[in-house]
């Protein structure tokens, strides 16, 4: 869908600026945007080797693993059905914690390996299809807690935003700090609440209970 919205809006682009006699400008606009996307994507690769590499560092210096022990409560009570000792946990802290810290890059791996280590888990229970009352593949409801608290998780530093206001010359790069914080801690309240609540009305469904 994103795709035919991006089509789109060059198309209308492209042919307003005909229509307009403006397609010398049109052209040096997308030279020029394509000249501040190399420099900005060289920029990004510095702060995601920066970020990365810290985030190996708390890897092997333990950090990781005291703070992953720290939030299984936290885990627990978002995921009360996956085994204590299951490997899906640990890559749903690691995951959380990068979030925390704004690594947006360094979850993604752990974010993949925690949905299939979910996936493994439906197999375990006899779902590998994840297949719902309607017949229709589905994912399971742990997968769909962990991806909507992916979506919506807090960020104590939105390392990735402070690397574009920087990068456009904003004054104050990291005056989105604070407003960061607290947007994403609202959206990671309201999607805690709405999991919870789904996850009760599902289970009051499945059990017959009213």
């Amino acid at each position: 869908m994103l795709n035919y919205i991006w089509a789109a809006m060059i198309a209308i682009g492209i042919i307003y600026g005909a229509l307009t006699g403006n397609m010398e400008a049109v052209a040096n606009g997308a030279l020029d945007a394509a000249g501040e996307a190399v420099q900005l994507c060289i920029t990004m690769i510095g702060v995601m080797g920066l970020w990365v590499g810290l985030m190996e560092i708390a890897s092997k210096s333990g950090l990781i693993t005291s703070m992953t022990r720290g939030i299984q409560p936290f885990i627990t009570f978002l995921f009360p059905l996956i085994p204590k000792n299951h490997p899906a946990r640990q890559y749903i802290s690691t995951n959380i914690i990068a979030n925390i810290l704004g690594l947006g890059w360094a979850c993604t791996p752990a974010g993949l390996k925690a949905m299939e280590e979910l996936a493994h888990l439906e197999e375990e229970r006899g779902n590998p299809g994840y297949l719902s009352q309607k017949g229709e593949r589905a994912a399971s409801n742990e997968m769909c807690t962990f991806l909507i608290l992916n979506i919506s998780s807090l960020q104590l530093i939105p390392v990735s935003v402070i690397a574009y206001r920087s990068q456009y010359g904003s004054a104050s790069p990291t005056a989105v700090i604070a407003p960061g914080i607290l947007a994403t801690a609202i959206s990671t309240a309201v999607a805690i609440i709405y999991c919870k609540l789904r996850d009760r009305s599902c289970r009051s469904q499945h059990f017959g209970i009213k």
